[in-house]
């Protein structure tokens, strides 16, 4: 009997010491999991706009003529600026095609013919280009092929008084193709580095020089690269999960 009332005495003073230990404890604190926020999801599927500079370069400098005297410089470089408009489609599931318009106005692209007294300058105040473009992209990038149909300001040639342009053929419409990067660096905002070739055939002018009739004939292309940035505006921003 004396031996069950010890035992009992111990344990309650165990009991009483353990509540005391664990009254004394600081009270446990609970934190909220992180929310969880997937990755932005990348989907060209839309409408954009956008701005670009660049420069643009005369490509075939050749010529013929029958004035013999006649000599040709290349096609002045320029400096361009501009924008463009356009839509893409993604599809299975990495591809992208769409459609662009684009156009730039052009400092001073000229191209001169002289005799060393007259001469006949071809200038080109801007360019255009309606492209489709094909494109393969993995999350923000994005590589791409264009083409399409160019057009260009329709100046035509001026000439000194020397020199009198009887017939022009000189071609306002022609065709372009070309290709480039572009990268989806923030939100709803990429930008592009882009290589576009103008080609607009050969142009041909009937002149009279020295009284005499003679003709001028020379291949119209343009070698451009341009930068830029573009704005989607279907861009999906990530959903984020809240609890």
């Amino acid at each position: 009997m004396r031996i069950r009332i010890a035992l009992l005495a111990a344990s309650a003073a165990v009991l009483t010491s353990t509540a005391s230990f664990a009254a004394d404890l600081p009270a446990r604190t609970y934190t909220k999991a992180p929310a969880y926020a997937p990755a932005p999801i990348f989907n060209w599927t839309g409408i954009y706009v956008g701005a670009h500079l660049g420069a643009a370069f005369g490509g075939d400098d050749s010529f013929a003529s029958n004035y013999g005297l006649l000599g040709g410089s290349s096609r002045d470089a320029a400096f361009l600026g501009g924008g463009q408009i356009g839509a893409d489609y993604q599809f299975a599931p990495n591809w992208v095609v769409g459609i662009e318009g684009q156009i730039s106005g052009l400092s001073n692209n000229n191209r001169t013919f002289s005799d060393g007294f007259n001469s006949f300058r071809d200038r080109s105040d801007w360019l255009a280009s309606v492209t489709g473009r094909l494109g393969y992209t993995w999350g923000p990038g994005m590589i791409y092929a264009k083409g399409g149909v160019a057009f260009r300001d329709n100046n035509g040639l001026e000439a000194t008084a020397g020199f009198l342009p009887a017939v022009t053929d000189r071609n306002s419409t022609g065709w372009t193709v070309g290709g480039g990067f572009e990268y989806m660096f923030a939100p709803a905002w990429s930008a592009k580095v882009e290589y576009q070739y103008y080609n607009f055939d050969t142009t041909n002018v009937g002149f009279s020089a020295l009284g005499n009739p003679a003709v001028l004939s020379y291949k119209d292309d343009l070698h451009t690269v341009k930068v830029g940035v573009n704005y989607h505006f279907n861009w999906a921003s990530p959903v984020v999960a809240r609890y």
